[in-house]
């Protein structure tokens, strides 16, 4: 399943409709933050609180986290946010970068997770999943099948280069 996940064409083209389901929910979610009046305090203090009671959706070391440093720093917090979600969203749909792209993608869903929100992230991490097993497989039909090359060649002469001129 490994090797069809990373060398089959078929395997590709069906990665590029998980690649679009997942960058178009990074991007739309993004946009409205980054065009809105975002402001993550809120949904802070809301995944804090779910840290009580007998059965807490939030883990206790999660929300000493969000308490002790996301929610003091929480401008940093809505920019990577707002910021993070709508690049990842546009470098999925588009193809390029995509295993880093997956990755940061399935961190915020993690994130979103452990805050105690399910919504479509648990999906989203399913998915991506595949998306990175595949690796460079899952951006063959994107940017990627000319970017990693142009990058590997680029940073080959680079390190091959090593000649010393007097």
């Amino acid at each position: 399943m490994v090797n069809w996940l990373r060398q089959s064409k078929i395997a590709s083209g069906i990665l590029v409709l998980f690649r679009l389901y997942i960058g178009y929910s990074f991007l739309k979610a993004g946009w409205g933050k980054v065009t809105g009046d975002f402001d993550a305090s809120g949904f802070l203090q809301g995944a804090i609180a779910k840290a009580t009671g007998d059965h807490p959706a939030v883990q206790g070391w999660w929300a000493s986290f969000l308490e002790g440093f996301a929610l003091p720093n929480v401008e940093i917090f809505n920019f990577l946010v707002a910021w993070g979600e709508l690049l990842v969203g546009i470098a999925l749909i588009l193809g390029i970068f995509t295993t880093f792209s997956a990755l940061m993608g399935i961190t915020m869903n993690f994130a979103f997770l452990f805050s105690g929100t399910v919504s479509t992230n648990a999906q989203m991490v399913l998915i991506t999943i595949f998306i990175l097993v595949a690796g460079t497989n899952a951006g063959r039909y994107g940017l990627d099948r000319w970017v990693l090359p142009f990058i590997r060649n680029y940073i080959g002469r680079k390190t091959t280069d090593t000649t010393v001129t007097n």
